[in-house]
């Protein structure tokens, strides 16, 4: 049960983090940097619009003061100006230290409104001080106002339209992602001739396409290393067959007795065994074909299972016609009723709705590994069941349903609201045939002629 709560835990997390697509983080991101750089230009163009417009200011209060100098030195003659004056008291300090330094100077000062004062100065004749004081003209006011909305209106035009221009790239980009994801499931699902590299199409080349070719180049690595090791198993299967019918001929042989009983026992196991690598790898190398026939479902259950174990309870809710391959479907639910036996504990019971088809022990339930995984072969479930089974059961019968197109499905019996850490009541195995034939799924049933 550790192993349960340790996968859970990091389920909830992820249902816990936060899921965005990557057109919508693409967007936020160009509308970001769009904002950023939007503001930085809007402040640059700003001060330097400023700044031109206080230098013209200032060049044009000097202008002023150098126009009226000869005017104001002219002995007997003072002309009289509102911003023209003659030691004017107001004059910044800093201006008048320029000015006792003999220094004709210009000077900027922050007024009460936020509208800038234009100060120039200069010395002249009999130890005065000419000075000229204007504010910053309302026109230029106005000019530099109609900068900042025209900034602004600029800045809201860039971010609009980069974060349309992201989700635009972002949605191609996750689209090509997804199909990609797609293919990539359906090759990890059993189907070899996807290639991930066709599924995203196109016409422009990117990260993508070599994220395809990569993932097409493992898929098909992969397919001739298992089919290599599929090969191998069958020819070893195979080779094996022939001694291993000769050593059960020999042992039928021999004399009645308790080791006779014995090797034969133990030579009926191999033979099961090896035809049962056989009959895996074939199911493997996906040349399995079902061949159909119309059957009533629960007649059908009710008397081969009666005939296979009669202690097996058999109860039909449901009787239903369906298009299928007996061979195969006795297959699958003799693996089912077997592991139930061998693993569970009775009662054992057998229900038929429909198409469905279910098969319950009332044992210790299936081991964690199985239900998250699937059947594995040569893999029991636990290390108590050695010596009870090879694990290729359940593996043959997943591989059977495949060709038939059903689907099945494991999973453990808890009383109602019972937590993870209470043991489970039995194990459930449900066959879910399909409604049509041929399926899908990936095999090709053909009808018998």
């Amino acid at each position: 049960m550790r192993g349960n709560t340790r996968r859970r835990i990091p389920g909830r997390l992820e249902h816990a983090k936060i899921r965005t697509g990557l057109r919508w983080k693409l967007s936020a991101a160009i509308a970001l940097v769009g904002a950023l750089i939007a503001v930085a230009l809007s402040l640059v163009v700003h001060n330097a619009a400023r700044v031109s417009m206080l230098d013209n200011a200032r060049d044009l209060a000097d202008s002023r003061l150098v126009y009226a100098q000869p005017l104001y030195e002219r002995p007997g003659h003072r002309p009289t100006s509102t911003i023209i004056k003659l030691d004017d008291p107001m004059l910044p300090p800093a201006l008048q230290q320029k000015v006792r330094e003999g220094r004709r100077a210009t000077y900027v000062s922050d007024h009460r409104g936020g509208v800038p004062d234009i100060w120039a100065a200069m010395p002249i004749k009999g130890g005065h001080v000419l000075s000229v004081h204007t504010h910053f003209t309302d026109r230029s006011a106005n000019i530099l106002r109609d900068l900042d909305q025209a900034l602004v209106i600029g800045s809201i035009a860039v971010v609009l339209g980069g974060s349309a221009l992201g989700v635009l790239i972002g949605a191609q980009l996750s689209r090509r992602l997804r199909k990609a994801a797609t293919a990539a499931n359906q090759v990890a699902n059993g189907e070899p001739d996807i290639r991930v590299r066709d599924a995203i199409g196109g016409v422009v080349r990117d990260e993508t396409d070599d994220l395809a070719r990569a993932v097409d180049a493992m898929a098909d690595a992969l397919q001739q290393r298992l089919e290599a090791e599929r090969r191998v198993t069958a020819d070893i299967a195979h080779e094996l067959r022939t001694p291993v019918t000769g050593l059960l001929t020999a042992a039928e042989l021999l004399p009645p007795g308790r080791p006779t009983e014995l090797v034969l026992d133990r030579a009926k196991a191999m033979r099961t065994l090896v035809e049962d690598v056989l009959e895996v790898a074939r199911l493997d190398g996906a040349s399995e074909r079902a061949e159909l026939q119309d059957l009533m479902l629960g007649e059908f259950v009710a008397r081969r299972v009666a005939a296979k174990d009669p202690d097996v309870e058999v109860r039909v809710v449901h009787e239903s016609m369906v298009t299928t391959d007996p061979r195969r479907l006795e297959r699958v639910l003799f693996n089912l009723i077997t592991n139930a036996s061998r693993h569970g504990r009775p009662p054992i019971q057998v229900t038929v709705e429909g198409r469905v088809i279910r098969v319950r022990d009332h044992g210790p339930g299936f081991p964690e590994a199985l239900l998250a995984e699937g059947p594995s072969r040569f893999r029991t479930g636990s290390a108590d069941r050695a010596g009870r089974g090879h694990g290729l059961g359940l593996t043959i019968a997943a591989g059977q349903a495949r060709v038939l197109g059903a689907r099945l499905t494991f999973r453990n019996v808890r009383p109602a609201g019972a937590p993870e850490h209470v043991p489970a009541e039995g194990a459930v195995a449900v066959l879910w045939l399909p409604e049509h034939a041929p399926t899908s799924t990936g095999s090709y049933p053909t009808l018998p002629e």
